[in-house]
């Protein structure tokens, strides 16, 4: 048997705790061959004749890699910036802690910067380091900008969405909106026909102007085919830049929870126990469900280091105790956690195991159009996988069929 990093004969295989799909299967085999899963299931029925263990702790978990469809960065990188070199260290770091399938997201910002920030990271995904590009703006309330730079919010524009679209090379997969502001129908109706997935955040609106939002992406989604793929319109980090919800406004977020409980939209959380409190985390998965929640880490340049300064975007940020703020605003910035902390971190609020790492994996998978592709652990799929501890503490990761180097320090 070799370890985890050592390249070894293939094909190989590894036996532990599967947990994946909504279950546990307690004595399972995955075994790859090249970058695709070849079988996954009971080691009692896995005949183990010409394949390689590979050997790990005992009591180990094997998850599917998971899936973060919201991170502006990580390791010193901001995705906003087109620096390729800050892009590619920020998705090796993101890698190598477990999100074996990064969305890399891009702030609002002047034209050009967003373009080219964009231009990069579609051929990064073009080229497989990223797996597409969420643009967060610029067409965001400036009541609720968060983070954002208010200089660069706009009304919807169709020329600019457009433009960024195709500065993407095809790889834009979703676009945060504000579904009150004048032009967003028209805005909605040109991302679903470009198969970009419309997602509704930084967000003034009332709860009937959101609902109509949901339904209008939902129906675009569908007349471009792309429901077959189980493609549904996302909410950005429920709760974080909309009005919070009051018995007597309920706002954007009532009307994205219904959604959410009817299957007709998945809503973002940010499971990080700084964004939202556990017990908020744990209402929303009982009142709506697993599968109606993907779960982000929001990441940006901080992740994987230390407290200090930092850019998100256009914005000097400061970090202080793992919490990352605007420097003019003290507005939260963005996060400092990995996918998997958040999994950890839904876990802790009470989350079934199997239910949050479904959250992080196979839910993301399918907005991403990706749900025959990646986030399970099955025959046939990319051979992404996670091996951790009982308590989720990262063991070895596997991408596309190869261990990957361990992180730094």
């Amino acid at each position: 048997m070799s370890s985890p990093g050592q390249a070894g004969p293939q094909p190989q295989y590894v036996r532990g705790r599967i947990v994946s799909s909504g279950t546990t299967l307690d004595d399972g085999v995955v075994a790859f061959e090249g970058d695709r899963i070849r079988y996954a299931g009971p080691a009692s029925h896995f005949d183990p004749a010409g394949w390689h263990q590979v050997d790990l702790p005992a009591e180990s978990l094997l998850l599917p890699g998971l899936i973060d469809t919201h991170c502006h960065g990580a390791y010193g990188g901001d995705f906003s910036s087109a620096d390729e070199e800050g892009a590619r260290r920020a998705a090796g770091f993101l890698h190598r802690s477990g999100t074996t399938t990064v969305v890399a997201s891009a702030m609002a910002g002047s034209r050009d910067s967003m373009l080219a920030a964009v231009r990069l990271l579609g051929e990064l995904s073009r080229e497989g380091v990223l797996a597409g590009v969420h643009a967060e703006g610029p067409f965001l309330s400036q009541a609720r900008r968060g983070a954002q730079n208010t200089e660069y919010l706009l009304a919807p524009d169709t020329g600019i969405a457009a433009g960024l679209v195709e500065a993407a090379g095809g790889h834009l997969v979703s676009m945060t909106y504000a579904p009150e502001l004048v032009g967003a129908d028209e805005l909605v109706d040109l991302l679903t026909e470009l198969g970009v997935t419309p997602s509704v955040g930084h967000t003034d609106a009332d709860a009937a102007t959101a609902a109509a939002a949901l339904v209008r992406a939902a129906d675009g989604l569908a007349r471009a085919g792309l429901d077959r793929y189980r493609r549904r319109p996302l909410v950005t980090h429920l709760f974080n830049a909309m009005p919070p919800l009051h018995h007597r406004s309920p706002g954007a977020a009532a009307a994205c929870l219904r959604a959410a409980s009817a299957g007709r939209a998945a809503v973002e959380l940010i499971s990080d126990g700084i964004h939202l409190d556990p017990e908020t985390v744990l209402t929303v998965f009982d009142l709506v469900g697993g599968a109606n929640i993907v779960l982000v880490s929001d990441g940006m340049a901080a992740t994987g280091l230390g407290d200090g300064g930092y850019e998100l975007g256009a914005n000097d940020v400061s970090v202080s105790g793992g919490v990352a703020r605007v420097a003019a605003s003290g507005a939260l910035a963005g996060g400092t956690a990995t996918l998997l902390d958040c999994v950890r971190g839904a876990v802790a609020a009470g989350v079934p195991l199997e239910t949050a790492v479904s959250s992080a994996s196979a839910v993301p998978a399918a907005a991403l159009g990706l749900a025959e592709e990646a986030g399970t652990l099955s025959r046939g799929f990319r051979a992404d996988l996670l091996v951790t501890t009982g308590d989720l503490a990262l063991t070895a990761v596997l991408r596309g069929g190869r261990w990957l180097d361990p992180l730094p320090g």
